[in-house]
């Protein structure tokens, strides 16, 4: 298929820096798709909030992204947006706001994502009301699910469809939801809806156990990894850094060193969108190379740096790769 005129744009004028190091990045991933390799996008921040759905659904639709990472607020975030949309609070002066400023969006129920606000009661509480029932009735039957299975059963019921505000196809969750593509959302607990979870625990309202477990993550995904990574094998696109990209990154050298897999392939391409400023010895500020010290990418893994702000490169990326 011929490029579109995004993707002429880029070719055009992004050639040096990190706009060069932004097309670089979008050919290796085209490239290791075109080769039959599988990618794990991770998603850190608040990529959701920022409406990254709006492409990144459609990469999901197309088959240009076999498996995601992310944490809990991106998990439920786009779901906010979707049930939400039309009663979010936009602060373009964000940087001015003063303390009081502050404590006034708190006290009309509005939490601040840099320039969003997020309404409490048309978001969270509307999401909790509905994941409740699920969550019950899971307990109730001593039936157990990963964090995101209970997100993808709320959304495939029908339920949150009264809702909708913004167009569907423009949320990855239900892009994700109808495919039933595989989430592993490390560190779920410290989400809004993991919160809440949480405190149904502590007053005896559910079993923790009915919530599988970030070491249940870590298992599944080890039997995901081997039983995908032949041929090209697994790429790994990390937008920000954290636990959306620390947790996955690390099954690699898990089955290697620990389980003495040795046979198991590196992750088979890198690239991280990260505005962290670079050091050794961080894990978000890391440089690629520093990982081959510990097994997770190998000495020929093509390997891609965009020192940006996400939420402009990763559109630009994915408009690349879906040729618009």
């Amino acid at each position: 298929m011929s490029k579109g005129p995004i993707s002429q744009f880029i070719e055009k004028n992004y050639l040096h820096f990190n706009a060069a190091a932004l097309v670089d990045a979008a050919k290796g991933y085209e490239e290791h798709l075109l080769d039959n390799g599988k990618m794990m996008i991770t998603l850190a921040g608040a990529m959701s909030t920022a409406e990254l759905g709006k492409s990144l659904a459609e990469m999901i639709r197309q088959d240009k992204v076999h498996i995601i990472s992310c944490t809990g607020a991106n998990l439920e975030e786009d779901i906010m947006n979707l049930v939400a949309h039309n009663s979010y609070k936009r602060v373009p002066n964000y940087r001015d706001l003063s303390p009081q400023e502050e404590w006034d969006l708190l006290e009309n129920h509005y939490n601040r994502v840099t320039d969003t606000c997020i309404p409490e009661e048309e978001a969270f509480r509307r999401l909790q009301s509905h994941l409740y029932d699920i969550w019950n009735n899971a307990d109730s039957k001593g039936e157990r699910y990963f964090p995101h299975e209970f997100m993808y059963q709320m959304i495939n019921s029908g339920v949150l469809q009264q809702y909708y505000e913004i167009d569907p196809k423009d949320s990855w969750m239900v892009a994700a939801a109808e495919k039933n593509l595989p989430i592993v959302v490390p560190g779920w607990e410290d989400s809004t809806m993991g919160n809440i979870f949480a405190s149904y625990c502590i007053k005896g309202t559910f079993k923790p156990t009915t919530m599988k477990s970030g070491i249940e993550y870590m298992m599944w995904l080890a039997d995901w990894y081997t039983n995908n990574c032949e041929g090209k094998g697994i790429g790994f696109f990390q937008i920000g850094g954290g636990i959306a990209g620390d947790f996955p990154i690390c099954v690699v050298p898990m089955l290697y060193q620990d389980m003495e897999m040795h046979d198991v392939p590196f992750w088979s391409y890198f690239c991280q969108i990260s505005d962290s400023t670079t050091s050794y010895g961080s894990y978000s500020g890391a440089v690629p190379n520093e990982k081959i010290t510990w097994g997770k990418l190998d000495i020929t893994t093509p390997k891609f740096i965009v020192e940006s702000d996400a939420t402009i490169v990763a559109p630009l990326i994915f408009a690349y790769i879906l040729d618009l």
